[in-house]
């Protein structure tokens, strides 16, 4: 499944620009989708449903007109079909299970990588496949099984979620990026251990490093944030 005719078609909505963009590539790179565009507001999202056939919705659930789950169901009310993946950083059940009965079939939280944004589209795309009658009660348990993520990945050893949630959060609000040091500055660890958080979060394609240069001696990596989640 390669041709743009037999790919699921996303529609990503995200304001934010940036995470937008990246979002789009993310998609591109997953065989068997493709981004068919992108929208940063409910308002244009359902401009876009107008006039494009769309069978996901990467939905961030915070947009600056409306929440994502009233844009979800306003779009059930207007015949839209689309399932929904929700994009967020709020770690509310409540919402969670609001959006179970208006399409929503995976949640993704924010910040992430590809790789798990990746995982949940395998899912949903071997969900998005079954058709047909179901032989029994098994082939229903496997269809739904599919969209159930699996366990939290490890993490290298000696790393630890919280810290690296922590650093995540100050590298994310950075800006213009900070190096080893500022980093350990930052979160209260060793600029050792500040490096390792850094280069786990550059293999997972969520950070750049880059040389800074301007100081004596030999230039300090400076790392970056770089998915715009």
């Amino acid at each position: 499944m390669t041709s743009s005719e037999k790919a699921i078609r996303v529609l990503v909505v995200e304001d934010d620009p940036v995470a937008a963009d990246a979002h789009v590539l993310y998609v591109g790179r997953v065989p068997g989708f493709v981004a068919v565009g992108k929208a940063h507001s409910g308002a244009e999202a359902r401009r876009v449903l107008e006039r494009t056939p769309v069978d996901l919705l990467l939905l961030d659930l915070h947009l600056p007109d409306v929440h994502g789950l009233q844009l979800a169901r306003s779009l059930r009310t207007a015949g839209h079909h689309a399932d929904v993946i929700a994009v967020t950083s709020a770690r509310d059940l409540a919402v969670v299970r609001e959006g179970v009965s208006l399409g929503v079939v995976q949640y993704v939280l924010k910040p992430f990588t590809f790789a798990t944004l990746r995982d949940r589209l395998v899912r949903y795309a071997e969900f998005h496949a079954a058709v047909g009658e179901a032989s029994g009660q098994d082939e229903v348990d496997r269809a739904l099984a599919a969209l159930r993520a699996p366990g939290p990945a490890a993490l290298p050893k000696g790393l630890s979620a919280p810290t690296l949630e922590r650093v995540t959060v100050a590298l994310r609000d950075s800006g213009e990026g900070l190096t080893a040091a500022g980093v350990a500055e930052t979160v209260g660890i060793s600029r050792i251990t500040a490096r390792r958080y850094l280069e786990h979060l550059v293999d997972a394609g969520c950070a750049a490093r880059r040389p800074q240069y301007g100081t004596v001696g030999r230039p300090e990596l400076q790392y970056r944030w770089v998915t715009g989640q």
